[in-house]
């Protein structure tokens, strides 16, 4: 007659520990951390630097495996697969803190000379069109409240214009602020190993024209869709979204 095993949860040799036991709950942690890592990473738009493409709140997946692999916890690369592309939007470490973490879009890559005046980019001497919107659906998404903050003031959506930059292959929404007088900057080349960076609200992003070039050793992935979004989060635990004010329709939102 053949004798029933009673195998032990917690000895890491049985069957048991590592189906029912800590042994699962491990695998399951390591497996979560490997995904982070070499895959997909999500994160938060905490403010309104990158209005109306993505607003604040909006909780976005980053592919960190489409350009390559890093070596953990390391900006050195084990095998790149592509570079960024002007249009790409990207996550990076702030090249004044690496501890921060900024979101913004690429404009100019490698060799590129860029100019920015009276609102108009230019790459290579060359104007990227600025043209209004065939529909207004980015700019719907935006509220009065999108634009306040602790150093601007009273502030709202009709003080902005909405408009359709056609950045190489990538159309975009930018806005830019009535009234303002729009700051020229440049000309500068982007040196080897470097991208410049801006945010699509143009008048409200700190970006390349005022810290500089990034790094690309800085990058950790390009953003590829919206899993979440919220007008508000809860007033105790600041991370969590307010399920009052979740913006359904913005679910798998794809980030261009």
């Amino acid at each position: 007659m053949a004798e029933a095993r009673n195998e032990n949860k917690w000895d890491w040799r049985s069957k048991k520990f590592w189906t029912d036991g800590w042994g699962s709950l491990g695998l399951a942690i390591l497996v979560a951390l490997f995904i982070r890592w070499g895959f997909f990473e999500a994160y938060v738009i905490p403010s309104g630097s990158m209005l109306p493409s993505l607003l604040i709140h909006d909780h976005i997946f980053v592919n960190k495996f489409t350009y390559g692999v890093r070596v953990p916890f390391s900006e050195n690369w084990l095998v790149k697969f592509s570079e960024p592309k002007r249009g790409e939007i990207i996550v990076f470490k702030y090249p004044r803190d690496m501890g921060t973490f900024y979101i913004k879009r690429v404009v100019g890559e490698p060799g590129d000379k860029i100019y920015y005046e009276n609102g108009t980019l230019f790459v290579n001497d060359k104007p990227f069109e600025k043209k209004p919107p065939v529909d207004n659906k980015d700019a719907d998404w935006l509220r009065d409240e999108d634009f306040r903050g602790e150093d601007s003031g009273y502030d709202g959506k009709d003080n902005y214009v909405h408009f359709i930059e056609n950045l190489g292959s990538v159309e975009h929404s930018i806005l830019l602020r009535k009234g303002d007088l729009y700051d020229t900057y440049g000309p500068v080349t982007v040196p080897d190993d470097s991208l410049f960076v801006m945010g699509d609200n143009r008048n409200r992003s700190s970006d390349s024209r005022v810290w500089g070039f990034l790094p690309k050793k800085n990058i950790l992935g390009r953003a590829s869709i919206v899993w979440l979004s919220c007008e508000e989060t809860l007033p105790v635990v600041r991370f969590l979204c307010n399920p009052l004010t979740i913006r359904f329709s913005r679910f798998f939102h794809v980030v261009k």
